[in-house]
């Protein structure tokens, strides 16, 4: 695995809207949510507290918002959902956040399996993402068995 990004790192880079390019999280792939962008954005510099908001299409059209909060742990974020998913929780950390690419890892929760999830900067291309990846998945925090996972979001058709 990749070295831990340092939390100046993640306080610079991460705020702004994410498109997920690759996931092998079943909410993702299974056809039910479409088009995901997630938008963090700074809400507490020291300690390192982020807002997210998820946004998808679901399987009838229709536009959905998760929003939460994530805190920063040392080497994870700790996130809770808002209004009525706030008994939800999960953590998450960073394996990969360089200008505009992004490597997130999620462990398993109540509500969800653990998994992997490969994002771009909103307003980026990346056309060779998968075979750049390919080329070291280690050096972007991932073992061949979840690069092996991933479903590219390219192949997968728009609502």
């Amino acid at each position: 695995m990749a070295e831990p990004i340092d939390v100046d790192v993640i306080r610079e880079l991460l705020p702004g809207s994410w498109h997920l390019s690759a996931t092998n999280f079943p909410m993702w792939v299974n056809g039910s949510r479409r088009n995901p962008e997630f938008e963090y954005a700074l809400r507490s510099e020291v300690p390192l507290v982020l807002t997210d908001r998820v946004r998808y299409t679901d399987d009838r059209g229709r536009q959905r918002v998760v929003t939460g909060t994530d805190r920063w742990a040392g080497d994870h974020f700790s996130w809770r959902g808002a209004g009525a998913l706030g008994v939800r929780r999960s953590r998450w950390s960073i394996s990969w956040l360089f200008d505009d690419l992004l490597v997130l890892h999620f462990e398993q929760s109540r509500a969800t399996p653990a998994g992997t999830n490969v994002a771009i900067r909103a307003g980026s291309e990346h056309p060779e993402l998968r075979r750049r990846i390919a080329g070291d998945a280690a050096g972007f925090g991932l073992t061949l068995e979840q690069f092996a996972s991933l479903s590219w979001l390219d192949h997968i058709p728009s609502l």
